[in-house]
């Protein structure tokens, strides 16, 4: 089936997707803390660590575990997906485009479609911990996925670097 581009065909797509989850041995129902696979230090241009669920059989969202430390914030950057944050433990701050915004342990974040965001870890003694959800597998079924990093970039920075080239 042709994911993307001019054989391209919605119904055929959501005729594709499943309406019961068949998992097996490499795609199994719970994924154990210990069992999260650790994006590479250095894949992500920032100083958080990431673990991902990705052996869970879901096909339209992906799931994460992020830990800020203590002092430290994400990257500044952007993605086509949408995305959930929501706070293990920690206070921290976001900046999501213009706009600041405070959160505590319970607390959910969301970031809308490429907006450019950063998330701020408050604390000088303990890291932040999110369990992260987004969408990025479905916007990948449609071929659809992008993202940008400006790294420890501020937003005026990230703009001036990426924001003229969306003219182009």
């Amino acid at each position: 089936m042709t994911t993307t581009g001019p054989g391209f065909a919605m119904t055929d797509f959501l005729a594709s997707i499943a309406h019961t989850v068949r998992p097996g041995g490499e795609r199994p129902l719970v994924v154990h803390d210990d069992e999260l696979e650790e994006i590479p230090p250095g894949t992500v241009p920032n100083p958080t660590s990431l673990r991902i669920a990705g052996t869970l059989p879901t096909t339209t969202f992906e799931l994460f575990r992020q830990v800020i430390p203590a002092g430290e914030s994400s990257d500044m950057q952007r993605h086509h997906h949408e995305t959930v944050h929501f706070v293990l433990t920690g206070d921290g701050r976001s900046e999501i485009e213009d706009e600041v915004v405070s959160w505590t342990t319970g607390s959910f974040v969301y970031t809308p479609p490429w907006t450019w965001h950063r998330h701020h870890n408050n604390s000088a003694e303990h890291p932040v911990e999110f369990l992260t959800i987004e969408n990025s597998r479905l916007l990948g079924l449609f071929g659809l996925g992008r993202r940008q990093s400006a790294g420890l970039a501020t937003l005026a920075e990230a703009r001036a670097r990426f924001d003229h080239r969306e003219d182009q």
